[in-house]
């Protein structure tokens, strides 16, 4: 199978040239663009989210082999949300061979996050399918890059991302509330609420308030995300 010439170059930015070009076809082919003989690249997306959350689980573990739980999910969480996933498609320059109606095309679709996160995350997907994990793993590693070592700033940052989406909506900050402290006293785990005025909350625990503030904002901006 041909592949069109924006998406042979994409190979060459990606770093992987397909066996099967028909997984990068579907892996770059947006739902706008779907039809009974063209497949999207939702089950994809679906997929390569997986293979990306168990290749970073491995790599923050390998690169802090002394970091609580507590730690690791507020990381982990800022190296798998869509604004991450979209810098690095953005750094591939996905969107030139991202594949969509014409709709889409004309309301700025190459440019979005939600869908270039998704597409990355199928590309993803369609490299593993074509040639294992281990490729899948030494590609999320290269593109991720410096990311992964700066995951602990990133994941520090999140009570002041999340305060910064709060305002720029017109809503309150949000609120973090303790709600349940287990675990004897020389080392308590704290389970902390994150609370938005417009209803949404999201928990989590931590050996210490703040690690458990910064985990739960990290799981709202998540949430937020999906």
């Amino acid at each position: 199978m041909k592949l069109a010439a924006e998406l042979k170059e994409f190979q060459v930015r990606l770093g992987h040239v397909f066996a099967r070009p028909e997984l990068l076809i579907e892996a770059m082919t947006h739902s706008s663009l779907s039809s009974p003989t063209r497949d999207d690249n939702q089950r994809l997306e679906f997929l390569g989210d997986r293979v990306l959350g168990l290749v970073m689980c491995e790599a923050l573990l390998n690169h802090d082999r002394n970091a609580a739980e507590g730690l690791l999910a507020p990381r982990f969480n800022a190296m798998v949300r869509k604004e991450t996933c979209a810098e690095v498609a953005r750094d591939v320059d996905l969107g030139a061979a991202l594949k969509m109606g014409r709709s889409e095309m004309l309301s700025g679709g190459r440019r979005k996050q939600a869908l270039l996160a998704d597409a990355l995350e199928a590309v993803i997907a369609a490299v593993y399918v074509d040639a294992g994990f281990d490729v899948a793993r030494a590609l999320v590693l290269r593109l991720w890059g410096k990311r992964i070592s700066s995951a602990e700033k990133d994941a520090r940052d999140a009570k002041t991302s999340l305060q910064e989406w709060a305002q720029s909506r017109g809503m309150e900050p949000p609120e973090y509330v303790e709600v349940g402290r287990s675990g004897p006293d020389h080392a308590p785990v704290f389970e902390i609420e994150a609370r938005l005025g417009d209803g949404n909350v999201t928990k989590a625990n931590a050996p210490s308030k703040r690690q458990a503030q910064q985990a739960a904002a990290a799981a709202m901006l998540e949430k937020l995300d999906k």
